[in-house]
């Protein structure tokens, strides 16, 4: 079994997190960005609990994951200025009150993944099973 991966944890927890894996070093998703790669759109607030009660133990790539704003969502002291270490650190540039650029930075993996179309679903599904393979 991959390490961080439970066998009690549910089949979207499993995808968050392989979403998560996948963030390219120096590029950024947000959160409703990952909910919507691992098959549920409107669930952010769940990726965000995802990130809180496992990242450490299971290694993610956590300080990749932003604010649907375009900026840090962490308060300062609490995480912020660990994840704006990091970021900078991998090559991303990070502005005033933790701006990214999302045009510049934002992790793109398929121009096709816009909207809610067949096409969209049918390329996740696709995606999801080969970064569960890896």
């Amino acid at each position: 079994m991959s390490a961080g991966i439970k066998p009690s944890e549910t089949p979207f927890t499993r995808d968050v997190k392989a979403v998560i894996r996948s963030i390219p070093r120096g590029r950024v998703a947000t959160y409703g960005q990952v909910a919507a790669l691992a098959g549920r759109e409107r669930a952010a607030r769940g990726v965000a609990w995802i990130l809180h009660s496992s990242s450490e133990a299971a290694g993610l790539p956590w300080h990749r994951v932003i604010g649907g704003r375009g900026a840090i969502s962490l308060p300062r002291g609490r995480g912020f200025e660990e994840q704006k270490t990091k970021l900078i650190a991998e090559g991303v540039t990070v502005g005033r009150g933790g701006r990214i650029d999302l045009e510049r930075y934002q992790w793109q993996p398929s121009s096709g993944m816009a909207g809610r179309s067949r096409a969209a679903k049918k390329f996740l599904r696709e995606f999801l099973k080969d970064v569960r393979k890896a």
